[in-house]
């Protein structure tokens, strides 16, 4: 009996750590002028980090920055975080990030990210989706160890490149599959 009230009680404690986290991700609630803030300041680190970002930035029709998710599980995992979505470096609209998966998987972990559109309708498709999920359209631009930037013919040429960066945590990978992106009023 001690066994089943201890495993519930680190499970309860995982969960509310989880929500916790998702929650005081250090945006949420807190106003346009937050994000937007934040926004910038992400855009700068990625610029500063990985230079051949500048140019992708030149060549996209948009950027959707994410500058801070949080990810946490036990099992069951989930993200949360919010972000804008920047047109010709206006702040047209803003966004939230959310994730739910299963599987082997234990720990928590934050990071920034950015969504590179690269075509005029990748744009417009995310933008008219009353909820946008990435998948096969997306094609990363940064390797796993997060300290080069890789960008190949058939990179430059996907609809959609992601930027991850900024991972601070316990938690293996940081992957975008299966992230809804939906439009909020901040």
């Amino acid at each position: 009996m001690k066994n089943l009230t201890r495993r519930s009680f680190a499970l309860s404690a995982l969960a509310g750590a989880s929500v916790t986290a998702a929650c005081g991700n250090g945006i949420g609630g807190q106003g346009a002028e937050t994000i937007d803030a934040r926004v910038d300041t992400t855009l700068n680190h990625m610029y500063n980090t990985f230079p051949n970002t500048v140019g992708l930035a030149e060549k996209a029709t948009g950027l959707l920055v994410m500058p801070l998710v949080t990810e946490a599980g036990l099992g069951f995992g989930g993200a949360y975080g919010r972000g804008a979505l920047l047109v010709d470096g206006i702040t047209v609209d803003y966004y939230s990030t959310t994730k739910a998966n299963f599987g082997l998987q234990i720990g928590a972990q934050q990071y920034a990210h950015v969504l590179f559109f690269m075509t005029q309708d990748a744009l417009l498709n995310f933008r008219r989706s009353s909820g946008w999920a990435a998948g096969a359209d997306l094609e990363y631009v940064i390797s796993d160890q997060g300290d080069s930037l890789a960008t190949e013919t058939t990179t430059l040429t996907a609809p959609v490149l992601a930027v991850v960066f900024g991972r601070a945590g316990l938690r293996i990978g940081a992957t975008l599959e299966g992230t809804k992106y939906t439009r909020i009023i901040p």
